[in-house]
């Protein structure tokens, strides 16, 4: 009987893992340069909270619908494509066995190991063997339009909270510099963990979202300064 080597592949945690990365590294960057432009244009510490806030909540549900919509098209897309699959070993199994058979002595079989593989994996399941082999689809990287939604709004949620929770008790005088500087801490751990995650080097995961995140509020903070009330 076959022994079961049990492993960890980081690809089985794609679908959600990109969505709350994106998610939560969104609610920081785009809520802490809100809380900065908005405490740069000068109004009562009560209008920054609310644009937070508002941001938060607006975010959250743009993320949802944009992630489901999405992965939605995806998907369709590859339900598509499935249901032409079966329709195809339906109507001319030899040439889908041939197909498959090709596939596999591309990639190196003889001929008539590749011919008995493919007979075999048709059994089993004609339809999974060919959606792997021939589509590229496997079940690990499947698209999961719900999980890719409800991951990005939550996490966007958890990423959007610091910087609200900030604008809503921290004294206006000093607000900017402390929401920069907590967001950026907090880009830079995200992006480590998003890193180690997905098996990247720290160091360039936590660079590349700090980054994008300075350049995001500073640009934020000019945009309120330039354009905000004058006294």
């Amino acid at each position: 009987m076959p022994t079961i080597h049990g492993e960890f592949h980081r690809t089985g945690t794609i679908g959600w893992l990109r969505a709350a990365v994106l998610g939560a590294n969104d609610g920081l960057i785009s809520t802490g340069s809100l809380v900065v432009g908005v405490a740069a244009a000068d109004p009562g510490p009560g209008a920054i909270f609310i644009a937070a806030l508002a941001g938060l909540v607006a975010g959250s549900l743009s993320m949802a619908a944009g992630e489901y919509v999405s992965v939605s098209s995806q998907s369709d897309t590859e339900r598509a494509d499935l249901d032409r699959e079966r329709k195809e070993l339906a109507a001319d199994p030899q040439a889908e066995h041939a197909e498959l058979t090709g596939i596999y002595v591309a990639r190196g079989l003889t001929p008539e190991l590749a011919a008995e593989v493919s007979r075999q994996l048709t059994l089993h399941d004609a339809v999974g063997a060919h959606a792997r082999e021939e589509l590229g689809i496997h079940a690990a990287t499947r698209a999961r339009p719900l999980q890719a939604a409800l991951a990005s709004a939550g996490a966007f949620a958890v990423g959007a909270a610091p910087p609200a929770l900030l604008a809503a008790f921290w004294p206006p005088a000093t607000l900017s510099w402390i929401v920069m500087g907590s967001t950026l801490v907090l880009l830079a751990l995200l992006g480590s963990v998003a890193a180690a995650l997905g098996g990247a080097p720290l160091g360039r995961g936590a660079l590349r979202v700090t980054l994008w995140g300075a350049i995001a509020m500073v640009t934020t903070d000019l945009a309120g300064r330039l354009f905000g009330a004058v006294t």
